[in-house]
Parts: structure tokens; sequence; C-alpha cells
């Protein structure tokens, strides 16, 4: 069966993933908002912190999380978030923070600039993957306790966080590609082209080659993991996360393994990919 004609009043039927679909991007972008803040609040009333696996991708979610904790004063100082990823530059640095495309640069502009101070986390419970040590996170994760929830988007190859599959010609369990952990890795050609249609209006020059992500290991050891999809070219790759063979061909697919896990999509993604010329 071609798992990518599932019409979309029956995702998920059959799949350990619970389905959910929402109207539009801002209902996505609020659903994301509401449910770390409601697992902040749980935490704080047990005095316990939180912690997240957070992407760059969806993005509207955090300018909401911030208003919502401006308005209703909600505090995140026991907030421990660990960012799921960064570009890199050739010599294999983090991209400045001042580069348009710093994820580091985002998570400070359209989130913990908009805080009150009293409220947002402190500097140091931002955590990026480091490319001069990459198993700093899994030390500090381990520390913690673990992660709450891992929130995610799913990229083109069907990576979750930069974890591309093998190049072709490289042979992976998916047991194998389950262990991998946080490194520094180039980036597809495929994962590199539709993000520059993303966000540089195709400009793939724009578009770093390098990246350090958060490991397949460190994800997959998430209490919760939480994927949400937002763009018309997910239609596809949805339809082989939630029903399709478990491969380290489709990274996300290994979430299927995972004992909690939900997918929340946009209408417009639910619906099957479009098989006709433009």
């Amino acid at each position: 069966m071609d798992v990518t004609t599932i019409p979309a009043e029956r995702l998920g039927e059959g799949s350990p993933i619970r389905v959910e679909v929402l109207e539009t991007d801002q209902d996505l972008y609020h659903d994301m908002a509401r449910t770390m803040l409601n697992r902040v609040r749980a935490n704080d009333a047990i005095g316990r912190p939180t912690v997240f696996i957070l992407p760059v991708g969806p993005v509207g979610q955090y300018r909401r999380m911030a208003r919502i904790c401006n308005l209703e004063r909600i505090s995140l100082r026991n907030l421990v978030a660990f960012n799921m990823d960064e570009y890199l530059t050739e010599d294999g640095e983090w991209l400045p923070i001042d580069h348009p495309l710093s994820f580091r640069g985002h998570m400070q502009r359209s989130f913990l600039d908009l805080m009150d101070p009293e409220l947002a986390p402190p500097a140091e419970n931002i955590i990026f993957p480091d490319p001069r040590d990459p198993d700093a996170v899994a030390r500090r994760m381990a520390q913690l306790g673990g992660v709450d929830i891992c929130y995610g988007g799913i990229g083109i190859t069907g990576h979750i966080a930069f974890n591309e599959p093998p190049e072709p010609g490289i042979e992976m369990t998916p047991e194998e590609f389950a262990e991998l952990p946080t490194r520094v890795l180039e980036l597809s050609r495929e994962t590199r082209t539709i993000n520059s249609v993303t966000v540089a209006d195709g400009n793939i020059a724009l578009i770093p080659r390098l990246a350090i992500t958060i490991g397949m290991k460190e994800i997959l050891a998430a209490r919760e993991i939480r994927l949400y999809a937002n763009r018309p070219w997910q239609r596809a790759v949805v339809r082989r996360v939630l029903h399709g063979e478990v491969t380290a061909k489709l990274p996300c697919s290994l979430v299927q393994r995972h004992p909690n896990a939900s997918l929340t999509m946009t209408e417009f993604v639910a619906r099957p990919p479009r098989r006709r010329l433009a």
C-alpha cells in the first residue's frame, strides 16, 4: 500500500502515534505554547524543574508563549530548554547570533527578549548543543533526571532535529540509528533545498552546509515526544512517519516505537499530497 494516499480522516488509524488535526497554523502555535506552559505549571506545583527539548520550526509558538507568560504572570525560572540544533559555519562554529538564520538569535529575539525579565528562564537554562563539546547535552540531561517532553517538527527527509538519514550506500538498522548521539553533521541536499524555499526564497547558497544536532538517543529517551507539522510539503512525510516502515531511512519513523508520542498537524497538512501538474 502507498501510505501517502491515506485520506485525512484515516490518519493515525493503527499507528502507535496519537494524531490531532487543528484548523490553522495559529491553532497549532497556540497548542504548542499551552502544552508547554501546562507542563511548567504542573511541575512547579510539585517543586520540580521542567526540562524540554525545543525546535526552531515551527516558530510561531514562542512569541505567543512569551505573551501568555507576561499577561498571566507565569514564571519560567524553573524551565531548562535544550534547543534541538543550530547551523554551523564552515569552520564548525555556531553561526553568529546576529546572522538571520541563527537559531540562537531567533530564540533570543522571538522569545527571551519579549519576556518580562522577572519571568524569563535564566540564560544558563537555555542550552544549545555545542560543537566543541557535543557530549555536554547528554551529561546535563542526566544531571536533571531526563527530559519531560521533546517537541519537534518533521523535515523533508523525515528527520527530527537535524538527524539526517544515512546517505545512499550506508546501511544502518533502526536500532543503530536510535543510538546516534548529539553530533556535528553535514546537511542533506534535500534539507538545504527545502529550507532555502522556506526561509530564503530559494537561495540555497544562504543555507549552511553544516549543523549540530541533538541525537536520536537523547530525543527518544524523552518521556514524551510531541511532533508538529504545518507545512504543505509535509503531507507525504507525515503519512510515512505514522504508517510507514520503521527505518533509519526515515528517522522520525523511529518515534513509532516510543511509548508516549503524538503528532499534531493543520488541516491542510492532513490532506493527501496532490498528484497533478500545477
